[in-house]
């Protein structure tokens, strides 16, 4: 029996996406081996890798002057390759601090060169509980790009409109909620997102990126961590890690199957109001302290009156079939991590349990 998956990444993934992956692992379309021994360069992965950035970009409706890379090395890679790749010497770039993973992006940053900060939300105790308002942002209007992370899975909160950055070029972290709505690419010039929390396995990252900016991109470090060697190559310069792309693939497809992004929007939403109406009718004992503006359709962060209340929710609901309820290691509570791949009902069966633990023990 497979348990209601709340992790926050890797994740868990849509059902049928998981089927069809067991029913073609050992033969392939009848090619008489698993896509895992396929050729990267084999007409048999080719049409995966070929129909995953089709399906991306009808989903999200890329337009032509963006395109699709398949990557490695995860977010935190790209915290240094974004200003590797963009920060040219003597320019700087705006970083705006949300969380801990925008601030390790500005820390890798400031390793290439110079990177402001052009807004941070960190309080006294170094939590965030909110996501800066425009007036705030402190830009320089000759940066070479600002970085932003759209979802904060730590502390559980979330860009809910994208912030005007002029002419500067927008790049965005959005691992943790990439695909939980349908988006408008044109506003960025880069979005990078690891494939672990929405879209697939660990192991790729995919990014979004503009053309022109990947052209313009330097020149001046090795070609493998160049922008520009993965478009001018469709992502296969160097073997990709297939099966993480086979994955998407299937995940891409059950997100077409279901109704596309704009089902998805209302399914996460519809989450998001479940719980946090839960939390709400029970502030004395569900506890979350991010702004309610700010606060998180992905991850929703909470604690209970004590630690040790804390710990006994984890372990009665693993008993009852939910995992991965753990709060972060250095912020420990409650996190209830709602990707795509939970449903509804597995949020209300969460719900359910919230009312039924605060009865006995609130």
């Amino acid at each position: 029996m497979r348990v209601i998956n709340f992790n926050a990444g890797p994740a868990g993934l849509p059902l049928p996406a998981l089927e069809r992956a067991r029913d073609e692992l050992l033969d392939f379309q009848g090619s008489g081996m698993s896509i895992m021994e396929h050729s990267h360069r084999g007409k048999e992965y080719d049409a995966v890798h070929t129909e995953a950035i089709s399906l991306l970009t009808e989903l999200l409706g890329i337009p032509d002057t963006h395109q699709v890379l398949f990557l490695t090395g995860g977010a935190s890679q790209q915290f240094a390759q974004v200003p590797m790749n963009f920060l040219p010497p003597g320019a700087s770039a705006d970083y705006i601090l949300t969380g801990v993973w925008s601030e390790k992006a500005h820390e890798e940053a400031v390793t290439v060169g110079k990177a402001r900060v052009a807004a941070s939300t960190a309080l006294p105790d170094k939590r965030h509980v909110r996501i800066p308002r425009q007036e705030e942002l402190q830009l320089d209007p000759k940066a070479a790009y600002v970085h932003l992370t759209s979802n904060n899975t730590i502390y559980g909160t979330q860009w809910h409109s994208w912030p005007d950055v002029g002419e500067v070029p927008l790049v965005a972290d959005m691992s943790s909620d990439f695909l939980w709505k349908p988006t408008d690419v044109s506003r960025f010039a880069f979005i990078y997102a690891g494939a672990q929390k929405n879209l697939g396995p660990s192991g790729v990252l995919i990014a979004v990126a503009r053309k022109d900016l990947i052209a313009r991109g330097r020149k001046d470090i090795p070609k493998i961590f160049r922008y520009s060697t993965h478009a001018e190559n469709n992502s296969l310069y160097n073997t990709p890690p297939t099966l993480a792309i086979y994955l998407c693939r299937n995940v891409l497809a059950w997100v077409k199957g279901v109704g596309g992004l704009p089902r998805l929007e209302r399914w996460n939403r519809e989450k998001g109001e479940l719980l946090y109406g839960t939390i709400d009718k029970h502030t004395g004992f569900y506890r979350g302290p991010v702004e309610k503006e700010s606060r998180s359709y992905m991850n929703v962060v909470f604690t209970l009156p004590t630690p040790e209340l804390d710990e006994r929710f984890v372990a009665e609901a693993k008993k009852a079939g939910m995992v991965g309820l753990k709060g972060y290691r250095t912020v420990g509570g409650i996190r209830v991590s709602t990707y795509n791949a939970v449903t509804v009902d597995n949020v209300k069966t969460l719900v359910s349990f919230m009312e039924e633990f605060v009865r006995k023990n609130g």
